[in-house]
């Protein structure tokens, strides 16, 4: 059952990443740079809305129906961006981005159809092992970017519309492998459903929104400093590549720690991590791009240390759909608060956000030792 699951997310990644990062580059060139963030704000919409739309369906036809309907959603997204770049009215580009978000819904939901198949002694690391073989749709689409420019323009298309016939494949491809996708279970045992109440689970769901909304505010700007330094799809690719790498690659090993170590320790090390990548992407020059591999791992820290203490369909969705719906701020507000002051400025904000967590995360896993 993995493999379908697996290939499904990766494909899904891949078409995501090459429509988010392209959409930005065609509304900065079509709007400003300042607007460049409003078609990933439609997508993260778009991912919130299919968290809760995705939860719905798996309570009422199962998690693998549910994971089909939210690809398939996807597929018409994919079609929506693809029309757009060729000359339709640009609202079909927030159009299609909303819609491909509901498709990454599922994709991101999906890490739980993998969970809900292996005894709760080994729900991390099932959803490590998706999230990391998701590494090669997510960090190997945008090499094809570029070509798929060349493709494009070979046929007499927009070369931009290269990008946006890359996602379209993908996600059609997803559709396909989640076809595979075998009934599951959406009910987690008791002992994980009582594991997930309480204060426990709010201070889990916030570190899952406020590394999303880093990670997310930094990534956004990333398309438009390229493109405003003249770097090409090549190098943004690299970028892309790297940061989705430091997001999906390492996830044995935080399923690891989370089992060893439990999962407060991990999302700890996740915080620390979005501060240091947040100053660290100050600085140009080499370590630019090994910052944004940091970035992704401490995204990933707090993601799978925080999914680790969830534990049904219902709350699932609805911790993933407000990890989204807070995120929209973060697309929306980025490329603005970047052309006010650059890195610095989205470094300042981040550590507003991520302080107060870390000080609440290390007193409660002080107060965990102590009543040892």
């Amino acid at each position: 059952m993995l493999i379908p699951v697996v290939l499904a997310a990766a494909l899904m990644n891949a078409a995501m990443v090459a429509a988010s990062a392209v959409s930005a580059i065609q509304i900065a060139d079509d709007l400003g740079p300042a607007l460049a963030g409003l078609p990933n704000t439609a997508g993260v919409l778009g991912t919130a809305a299919g968290a809760m739309a995705v939860g719905r369906w798996t309570s009422r036809f199962g998690r693998a129906q549910a994971l089909r309907t939210g690809y398939g959603v996807g597929v018409a997204g994919g079609a929506s961006t693809v029309l757009a770049a060729v000359g339709a009215p640009v609202a079909l580009l927030f159009v299609g981005m909303f819609l491909l978000g509901v498709g990454n819904a599922a994709s991101l939901l999906s890490r739980y159809a993998a969970a809900d198949a292996v005894p709760l002694a080994q729900r991390a690391r099932a959803m490590s092992t998706v999230v990391w073989a998701s590494t090669l749709g997510a960090a190997g689409g945008p090499f094809f970017m570029a070509p798929s420019q060349s493709f494009a323009s070979g046929f007499g298309l927009p070369a931009i519309a290269g990008p946006f016939l890359l996602a379209l494949a993908a996600v059609f491809a997803a559709l396909v492998a989640s076809t595979y996708i075998r009934r599951t279970n959406a009910t987690a045992s008791p002992q994980v459903r009582q594991a997930s109440g309480g204060r426990p689970v709010l201070l889990a769901a916030g570190v899952m929104i406020v590394g999303h909304l880093v990670m997310v505010s930094v990534m956004t700007a990333v398309p438009v400093h390229t493109h405003q330094h003249h770097d090409g799809l090549g190098l943004l690719g690299v970028m892309l590549s790297v940061h989705t790498l430091g997001m999906f690659a390492l996830s044995p090993l935080t399923g690891w720690c989370i089992d060893r170590f439990g999962p407060r320790v991990v999302t700890l090390a996740g915080l620390v991590g979005l501060l240091v990548s947040a100053v660290l992407v100050t600085r140009s020059g080499l370590v630019f791009t090994p910052a944004l591999f940091l970035l992704g791992y401490a995204w990933n820290l707090c993601y799978l240390g925080g999914s680790a203490q969830l534990g049904s369909a219902e709350l699932e969705s609805r911790v993933e759909s407000s990890i989204w719906t807070v995120a929209a701020l973060a697309t929306a507000s980025s490329p603005w608060l970047f052309t006010l002051g650059g890195f610095p400025v989205l470094a300042v904000v981040s550590v507003v956000l991520v302080v107060p967590l870390l000080v609440l995360v290390t007193r409660r896993s002080e107060l965990a030792v102590a009543a040892r």
